[in-house]
């Protein structure tokens, strides 16, 4: 679990104080198709981003009355952006200070969150997965340093999407 707080510094580096902070990491799990596991690489996930709307979403889903961010160990809440868990790789998150978020992927419902919730709410543990499936908010890192404050309005800039058609 995380704790909230007013302001954060953005460094490049992540969130200051914050564990997932850090130029580079030891792959995982996420990465055992591309790197043997405790490979060093460039640390995508210093971030992990959640919207309000898809927190709500998720408690719907689990029959709940609520999900807090903190019980899924967010680092940052956005509001206003509709379907904030697609937002696509490579957008921008630019905020009133300055500072910006580049948008790394989806971040995957896991089993850790499931037991603080089920904590709260005896039984939605087991659903959590399912529940949050497409709905667990992105994963990003810092592109430009600055203070991020709770109320600061964002700009979301999103690059150009195309597919890709590999021809097969």
């Amino acid at each position: 679990t995380t704790s909230r707080i007013e302001e954060v510094a953005a460094s490049f580096e992540g969130f200051a104080g914050e564990r997932h902070s850090g130029l580079v990491t030891a792959s995982d799990v996420r990465y055992r198709k591309q790197y043997d596991k405790g490979t060093a690489i460039r640390n995508t996930r210093q971030v992990s981003m959640l919207s309000v709307e898809d927190l709500q979403q998720i408690a719907e889903n689990l029959q709940v009355e609520r999900v807090e961010p903190d019980w899924l160990g967010a680092n940052l809440v956005v509001s206003g952006i509709p379907r904030f868990t697609e937002v696509p790789p490579s957008s921008r998150l630019l905020f009133t200070s300055g500072a910006s978020l580049v948008v790394d992927n989806e971040n995957q419902p896991c089993r850790y969150p499931a037991d603080v919730v089920d904590r709260h709410f005896p039984g939605a543990g087991a659903r959590f997965v399912a529940a949050a499936r497409n709905l667990r908010g992105t994963v990003g890192w810092v592109e430009r340093e600055g203070h991020i404050r709770v109320g600061d309005k964002i700009a979301l800039h999103i690059p150009p999407q195309r597919i890709y058609d590999a021809g097969l």
